[in-house]
């Protein structure tokens, strides 16, 4: 793709068909300048089979804006849709639409409330409310979600590859594997959620970590096609990397070549006034290798050096290697704790895919529109499943956190309600009439409102570092509820509507019905 092609085809039009013609209907009606609602949230938690999540990383927001201070309809693009005709030959954009687009054909009327980057996220919670002007909050749907959702997908998965790795290093080596260059959004996501640095050199440039990785398989494959064989590979290896030498093990046997033939260049490092890095582990029963090798490298005066550990690896594999290595370890007589505190995950496809699921059931909802005194006007979409009926009307959310200092529920109230005021609160189920929860303000130790503005008609405010939503989300992790955080079957977090919202959203659902 040229650069021109590719400026085309990422820019204002990177979107669907039917918004623009959306758009364009409610420019024929004089709708098009009607400030509306849109709210952006997730029906629900993903689910790996096996395995489920009890919480979601929110992620993808300052890229999204960067993407929507550049955006508009120009030429090039206007000039496209004006060739667009439909099954009789006649166009489908008229020219008078065509040149509103060109003069108003951006976002800078829209204001956005977002929750903010690296926090935890719930279902049904709006993570993204956009107001404005009805066409232009339409268009934006589809990119907003396209650079949203996958984003918390990934750092939802990451948030779990490091719990299950109790905190230890991880790497994210997605890149071979991903999907284009949707890598490049995945990497940054999974650098929110709790992986430590990535092997995706160009992303890390852009923000500011050095990238990581070790060698590959086919440079030993080199040496031994050259008749030099292991041994020399690694020396030449350490040569050029004397002090950040991890050498991959496994190309031909891991026990038997690799480790001795490591350990061997190590000493050799040792000698000339080096301190190895460690050793990569990529294939076969890595419990059982890495206390093998850790023996070795103990026995051999390297009780220190990292033992990476790479292959298909995800939430669920890292927990039965922990497991099998508490066993391994006993074995062979080390102390368990030292060899999982050397441990090093190196995650790649299942981390970049969100293999098991790979799509986050994220979507874009009208709610409200303003009328003629400019009062907001609750908008419903009835579905035959309740839990698909959106939650109306122009919002806030509230985190709510109990004795313990942890969060017990996100409550959803209508924009003129305070639930500081609320004595005592009273929250109701979104679907069901029969669950409720009553708390007395006593038993409630903070209320913290979730939503800021996040762009208000075209200005941002500074966008925080990647650390510090880094630390938002160990923060917010360290006040979650451990039955929440499990990585099995985990506890049902609470989302709550406030009693005045719910006689609303019930109210719409009897008018429409009726």
């Amino acid at each position: 793709m040229k650069p021109n092609e590719r400026s085309l085809a990422e820019g204002i039009l990177y979107t669907d068909m039917y918004q623009i013609t959306m758009a364009h209907l409610y420019y024929r009606l004089g709708l098009h300048e009607k400030r509306a609602q849109f709210d952006h949230f997730f029906r629900s938690y993903p689910d790996y089979g096996a395995h489920q999540a009890g919480y979601c990383i929110n992620a993808g927001l300052e890229w999204l804006l960067d993407w929507m201070e550049q955006a508009r309809f120009g030429e090039p693009e206007i000039d496209f849709l004006r060739q667009q005709t439909g099954q009789t030959g006649a166009r489908l954009f008229s020219e008078d639409f065509l040149q509103w687009l060109r003069k108003d054909g951006h976002f800078g009327g829209l204001t956005l409330r977002a929750i903010p980057e690296g926090r935890v996220v719930h279902p049904n919670v709006p993570l993204t409310a956009v107001q404005g002007p009805l066409a232009m909050a339409q268009i934006l749907e589809t990119p907003l979600l396209n650079m949203l959702n996958y984003p918390t997908l990934i750092a939802t998965r990451a948030a779990r590859i490091s719990q299950a790795g109790r905190g230890q290093l991880l790497l994210e080596f997605g890149m071979r594997r991903g999907q284009e260059r949707g890598v490049n959004a995945g990497a940054r996501a999974a650098l929110i959620g709790g992986a430590d640095f990535t092997s995706n050199v160009g992303v890390s440039d852009v923000l500011g970590y050095p990238p990581k990785g070790t060698h590959a398989h086919s440079m030993v494959q080199l040496f031994m096609a050259l008749g030099e064989g292991e041994l020399e590979a690694f020396r030449a290896y350490a040569d050029i990397y004397p002090d950040d030498c991890l050498l991959l093990v496994d190309t031909i046997n891991t026990l038997e070549s690799g480790l001795p033939n490591a350990i061997q260049v190590f000493t050799e490092l040792r000698r000339k006034g080096h301190k190895p890095v460690g050793i990569r582990l990529d294939s076969g029963d890595l419990a059982y290798l890495a206390a093998q090798a850790a023996k070795m490298l103990n026995d051999a005066g390297f009780p220190d050096v990292s033992i990476v550990l790479s292959n298909q690896l995800d939430e669920m594999t890292i927990l039965q290697i922990l497991a099998q290595i508490r066993e391994e370890a006993h074995r062979v007589g080390l102390d368990r704790d030292h060899l999982i505190r050397r441990l090093v995950y190196g995650v790649g496809t299942n981390l970049i895919t969100s293999a098991g699921d790979a799509a986050l059931d994220g979507v874009y909802k009208l709610v409200a529109v303003q009328d003629d005194q400019n009062d907001w006007i609750p908008a419903i979409k009835i579905s035959e499943n309740p839990v698909k009926t959106p939650n109306p009307g122009h919002k806030n959310v509230w985190r709510l956190y109990d004795e313990r200092g942890l969060a017990t529920a996100d409550l959803l109230t209508l924009d003129d309600e305070d639930p500081r005021q609320m004595e005592p609160l009273r929250l109701h189920h979104p679907v069901d009439a029969n669950v409720r929860r009553v708390l007395p303000q006593a038993s409630i130790t903070a209320v913290e409102p979730l939503l800021a503005t996040v762009w208000q008609e075209g200005r941002r405010p500074e966008a925080p570092s990647l650390e510090a939503i880094r630390e938002q989300r160990r923060a917010d992790l360290a006040r979650l509820d451990t039955g929440v955080r499990r990585l099995i079957n985990p506890h049902v977090y609470h989302v709550s509507l406030s009693p005045q919202l719910w006689q609303l959203k019930q109210a719409l659902i009897a008018e429409f019905k009726a």
